[in-house]
């Protein structure tokens, strides 16, 4: 076999597998390498698609998809596209947790890009390893806060391939300007560091001035090798993942999703919830379960936009409360974190049922990562509150949700106003359908991340979030919003990337943050640029 038809037949963005044509095998040199029938990428499509259905577990599902995606890039996308309600759930979440649990025994072929402890000292030439020059996007993480599933170290690895797949596939980025990165600075999961078929490093992880020490030589390593590219840090623990944004959020084009992403995606839920209950955001008062990154991420977006309102931070913060695992997060403690702080109410210790009580909350959002908190009990109280209560179960993957969405809507009479972070089915109660909306992250971040690579953006700020939280919200038609969903559908994901990259960088121009003027065609321009798989 010459070069060419090995670099062909085993270059996942040159192969085309049996849609070569007649002409290009005889000239490529792979006639009788190759069934005789030429295949149209639609069939190569339903063939694919056939073969997911047939397979008996999710899990099943998402080692064909990525099989398929080192085999053949452009119909793995082409998948993706097409087909996003259906195969998203398997690319990301719920599956892709099961897949980082599994990660070490169901490894094939490697992806992305990993950098461990021993790479200190020589991360940029590191760096220079990586086939791709114009990297215009980079998700790193360190594995330490995984979904719900907390430290599972390398195997992590699945989280930044997932969000730049649907980077491509939601917002049509090219792949081949995307890096998925692992910081692979040791697990404190004693189970998986006695795994003997971990692929990482079987140490403690490194913490204190050792960690910092190598996340700046990272940081500084990436803005030399690739200056050009947007750098979202991902699934850190909240101490380090609060950290990081705050010392690296002024200083280079980065954001971090769990905390900027989740805030922005649940705002946008939270203003659609208005044209349900009737009652203005900065009326209502909203009580979170968890306090970590996530949570109070929201809650600093959310006091950002109820300013915009014309309230106070103050008054704004007074509408807001959390819970930990200590209760009732109140002034009365004195370990509270800095960015848990400002939200500390002058009351009272109280559990979450008497919280509810008292406080008598508009919405109830969950980011604690406890299955099942919210109860029966919880959910009647919180509905006896108000006619329609808005209830939030974000966390990550479905075991992991503090209720189902059938729950929600039987203990409530049908009433709650419900999204979810993961999938649910629609219910049907008291002859109505509900469809749950998922708050789902890729509403907003590959829009964003659209938005700052072709609108030459040069900080993410909270003001571009609540813009795209605006423009995500704008995009729920009436017919949805009267089934209770918040969120548009899938299928439409694409559209409202662009919708929102347009947003977004046109705010950023508004406050100087771009390099170069926005085109005023600038969505028509980015619509013709997205990568769109065909042969």
């Amino acid at each position: 076999m010459t070069l060419k038809v090995h670099e062909l037949l085993n270059n996942a963005r040159l192969n085309k597998g049996t849609a070569f044509t007649l002409e290009e095998r005889e000239e490529l040199g792979l006639s009788g390498l190759l069934p005789p029938h030429v295949s149209t990428m639609k069939e190569q499509v339903e063939r694919a698609l056939s073969s997911i259905r047939r397979k008996e577990s999710d899990i099943d599902r998402y080692i064909f998809l990525s099989a398929l995606q080192k085999r053949n890039e452009r119909l793995y996308y082409r998948l993706l596209i097409d087909h996003t309600k259906e195969l998203m759930p398997l690319v990301y979440t719920p599956t892709v947790g099961q897949a980082c649990l599994e990660f070490a025994s169901i490894f094939r072929e490697t992806s992305g890009f990993y950098l461990s402890y021993a790479d200190k000292g020589l991360i940029q030439k590191r760096l220079a390893n990586w086939p791709e020059q114009d990297v215009r996007l980079i998700v790193v993480t360190d594995g330490e806060r995984i979904l719900g599933l907390g430290d599972l170290g390398a195997n992590g690895m699945g989280i930044p391939i997932g969000k730049l797949a649907l980077y491509c596939a939601c917002a049509g980025v090219k792949p081949e300007q995307c890096l998925p990165i692992m910081l692979d600075l040791g697990t404190n999961n004693e189970s998986i560091r006695n795994d003997p078929l971990y692929l990482g490093v079987p140490e403690p992880r490194k913490r204190g001035s050792e960690y910092d020490d190598f996340l700046e030589e990272f940081v500084r390593a990436v803005e030399k090798q690739f200056p050009n590219a947007l750098l979202q840090f991902e699934d850190f623990a909240t101490g380090n993942a609060v950290n990081l944004l705050e010392k690296y959020r002024d200083q280079l084009l980065c954001f971090n999703d769990d905390i900027q992403g989740t805030a922005s995606v649940v705002l946008a839920g939270l203003m659609a919830t208005t044209r349900i209950s009737k009652i203005p955001l900065q009326e209502q008062r909203f009580l979170f379960l968890g306090a970590g990154s996530a949570a109070t991420g929201i809650g600093h977006l959310l006091t950002t936009a109820l300013e915009r309102e014309g309230i106070t931070t103050d008054e704004a913060r007074a509408r807001l409360f959390f819970i930990d695992r200590k209760g009732l997060v109140t002034q009365c403690r004195d370990d509270l974190p800095g960015h848990v702080a400002p939200f500390a109410a002058n009351m009272p210790p109280m559990d979450l049922k008497q919280a509810i009580d008292t406080i008598k909350p508009n919405a109830l959002i969950g980011a604690s990562g406890t299955a099942g908190v919210f109860t029966e009990e919880i959910i009647h109280t919180v509905a006896s509150c108000h006619r329609n209560p808005t209830i939030f179960a974000l966390s990550n993957p479905t075991s992991k949700a503090e209720c189902t969405a059938e729950d929600a809507y039987k203990f409530s009479d049908g009433r709650a106003i419900f999204a979810s972070g993961s999938p649910f089915d629609v219910v049907h109660i008291n002859g109505e359908i509900k469809v749950p909306g998922q708050g789902n992250n890729a509403y907003i971040f590959p829009g964003l991340g659209l938005g700052a690579i072709h609108g030459k953006i040069t900080r993410i700020t909270d003001d571009q979030l609540i813009t795209a939280a605006q423009e995500l919200a704008g995009s729920v038609s009436d017919k949805q919003i009267q089934h209770g969903c918040l969120y548009p559908p899938l299928d439409e994901i694409r559209n409202v990337s662009v919708k929102i990259a347009a947003a977004v960088a046109r705010d950023a121009e508004r406050t100087g943050l771009t390099s170069e003027p926005v085109p005023e065609n600038f969505e028509e321009l980015l619509t013709a640029e997205l990568y769109d798989p065909l042969y």
